[in-house]
């Protein structure tokens, strides 16, 4: 039997919906709008293209939108003036510098430099302890996304065993975070460990993050396992064409996974949702407006 699709997209659609309709009731009370800043320094096609996309969602969700461009030869000490420039403005509830940056700035620096507060990507040092240690913080979207999708597949997630293929900042360390704060028994796994096929056999849930165009093969996956499959890799499908897929091998897999995300429509529509989720959050915190946890 197939495994179940994962609709992310139709889920994504529904939290955006839910933080438009919490936006509009944050701007009653607050009297202004939620504030997503988001800075794009130079010009690489794909950040362009995820900035515009940032901003019309954010916009459709009710939220004043604002993205600042800086041209590529933008220097580290004029970006970090304008970060903390954003942290003192009261309108800017959410600041995002898109990565990646040109290689004259230090990245760490810039995501550093944010107000914790502020920081909706989840990426600072601060945000990054707060989830380690269990302590209210902003989590990185993408693996927020994630656990939002297999607690609505699979409801308690209490002693699964999960494993997570990818250690990335971004990813790879938070998903195992957020899947240890579920009580599940987590191993991180990347392309280096040993016999990797057996240890994603032991799991019960999978997350692929670990950037290889199907790597992840069918017979790697449990019976009945969930699989999350974070890769977005374009290759070749002949004739001058491309397309895209995941980490997985996604054909293989459904035949023996109990529920699998595809790509696209997966994970993906779930990384703006939760931004904008975050920023929500982020507003009702800096402006002092209670926001029941449960809502979002």
């Amino acid at each position: 039997m197939s495994a179940a699709i994962i609709d992310g997209k139709a889920f994504a659609e529904g939290l955006r919906e839910r933080v438009g309709a919490l936006a509009a009731g944050f701007t009653a009370k607050a009297g202004r709008r939620p504030g997503l800043t988001v800075v794009l320094v130079g010009e690489d096609p794909a950040s362009a293209v995820y900035v515009r996309s940032k901003g019309k969602a954010t916009e459709a969700a009710g939220m004043k939108s604002d993205t600042i461009r800086l041209p590529a030869e933008t220097s580290q000490a004029a970006l970090l003036d304008l970060v903390g420039q954003l942290n003192a403005d009261e309108s800017v509830d959410g600041i995002l510098v898109q990565l990646p940056l040109p290689k004259q700035i230090d990245e760490q620096a810039i995501i550093a430099a944010i107000d914790p507060n502020k920081d909706v990507d989840g990426f600072h040092p601060v945000n990054a302890g707060r989830l380690a240690t269990g302590l209210q913080g902003f989590v990185p979207c993408t693996p927020l996304g994630c656990l939002m999708l297999l607690k609505d597949q699979l409801g308690d997630l209490a002693g699964k065993e999960a494993v997570v293929i990818g250690r990335s900042n971004i990813v790879g360390k938070p998903m195992a975070q957020l899947l240890l704060g579920e009580s599940c028994t987590v191993t991180i796994a990347h392309s280096r460990t040993r016999d990797l096929p057996g240890v994603v056999r032991r799991a019960d849930i999978v997350v692929a993050a670990v950037g290889r165009p199907e790597m992840i093969r069918g017979d790697w996956i449990k019976p009945g396992a969930a699989v999350i499959d974070v890769g977005i890799n374009r290759i070749d499908a002949g004739d001058g064409k491309t397309r895209l897929v995941g980490d997985v091998a996604f054909d293989e897999a459904k035949e023996v996974a109990s529920a699998i995300t595809p790509v696209p429509g997966g994970v993906g529509p779930m990384t703006i949702a939760v931004l904008l989720r975050n920023t929500l959050v982020a507003a009702h915190r800096n402006a002092g407006v209670p926001l029941e946890k449960s809502a979002i």
